[in-house]
């Protein structure tokens, strides 16, 4: 191993003899940093990148799984991989996905791409103030040949559910969706049904326009892995859709590159990939900061800190690695903790916003030093 000092904090980096002469980001203060080799006492460790043809190779299937999935999904949503990859993320990890952004920003065809792209089952609920809990989960209709009542499942009795506009449905109806979310499972009519995995909701709701909504309640948004924003597009990007869209719609032409099987298999990959204890304690640290932090009056609970860890793991499987890294809790802290975090109204009167109060946290807890190494098998 080679060593090298960011110019920028100063602080030191060990690197893989390959690395040198090259610039990379300086795992602490994320400035480029050109790799010379120059002696140093200590050092931050960056992980070696496998190449594609190692990761194909290795154990873990995640990888070049979600290598798939990604390509076949940017056929229809052009530069937007970061976004797509976070869905991943929650998806492997087993979580759901809130996406919270203006119409026409395809948040609907992010959902109907991935289920194309897995060839799993798909129901799209579109929810309005006249939706009843019934109209999701099923429900059981009289039969007269049978003289008997016959269970009709509802839409949740999918792999990949999409609720479309969600804050529009009655608290009633939106409750129907939190056994299916946590439980993976659904009772009507006292009778409890499983849920064929795997299964992933997705939920979208407008920011915008408020006028008919129900706000989604924390103990809801709590159950929601990460929340997600697409934003618009760049112009490039958005005359490359223009391009596409001339002849016919490219998801008409989207196929399918996985299978349920293999994404079920990359579920508990994910859950194989070592978490060290620094890391474990560096997540606490994390969630504490939020509980004690003055501009907060609800931090981050227990469950947000499980839903950061198997958001981590997720992430560092997508990437290519079998073992977790305080930058990996670091990148997907954000999407993890936003939603679950509420300001007191005097913060917001100082217009404080969530954003800059995770950046804060993340300043205020030092990162570990963790070992370069995967879990002894």
């Amino acid at each position: 191993m080679s060593k090298s000092i960011c110019v920028a904090c100063g602080q030191h980096i060990e690197f893989p003899a390959e690395l040198a002469g090259k610039q990379v980001a300086c795992p602490s203060c994320g400035a480029k940093t050109r790799l010379d080799g120059s002696p140093a006492q200590s050092a931050i460790r960056i992980p070696k990148q496998r190449d594609p043809a190692e990761r194909e190779a290795g154990s873990s299937p995640a990888a070049p799984l979600a290598t798939r999935i990604m390509d076949n999904i940017e056929k229809v949503i052009v530069g937007k991989r970061e976004e797509i990859m976070l869905t991943l993320v929650a998806f492997l990890a087993e979580g759901h996905v809130l996406l919270e952004d203006v119409p026409g920003v395809a948040k609907t065809m992010l959902a109907r791409s991935l289920a194309r792209s897995l060839g799993c089952k798909f129901k799209r609920i579109q929810c309005t103030p006249d939706l009843l809990p019934n109209d999701i989960t099923g429900s059981s209709i009289f039969n007269p040949k049978t003289a008997d009542f016959e269970f009709r499942p509802g839409p949740l009795f999918a792999q990949i559910v999409l609720a479309d506009e969600i804050n529009r449905a009655t608290p009633r109806a939106q409750s129907a969706l939190l056994e299916a979310m946590a439980e993976r499972k659904i009772t009507a009519d006292g009778v409890n049904y499983d849920l064929t995995p795997p299964f992933f909701l997705i939920a979208t709701q407008n920011p915008i326009d408020h006028e008919g909504t129900f706000p989604l309640p924390e103990a809801q948004l709590d159950r929601f892995l990460v929340r997600l924003s697409l934003g618009y597009p760049a112009a490039e990007s958005e005359i490359a859709m223009l391009q596409r869209l001339q002849h016919r719609h490219p998801i008409e032409d989207l196929t399918t590159v996985a299978t349920a099987q293999e994404v079920l298999d990359c579920q508990q990959a994910v859950r194989d990939v070592h978490a060290d204890e620094k890391v474990s304690r560096y997540i606490v640290q994390l969630i504490q900061a939020t509980r004690e932090h003055p501009d907060l009056s609800l931090g981050g609970s227990p469950r947000a800190s499980m839903a950061l860890l198997h958001a981590a793991q997720a992430f560092a499987a997508v990437n290519g690695f079998d073992f977790v890294m305080p930058d990996d809790v670091k990148h997907i802290f954000p999407h993890v903790l936003g939603h679950r975090l509420i300001m007191r109204p005097e913060s917001r009167l100082r217009k404080k916003t969530v954003a800059r109060v995770l950046d804060e946290v993340l300043n205020s807890v030092p990162v570990p030093q963790v070992p370069t190494h995967a879990a002894p098998r």
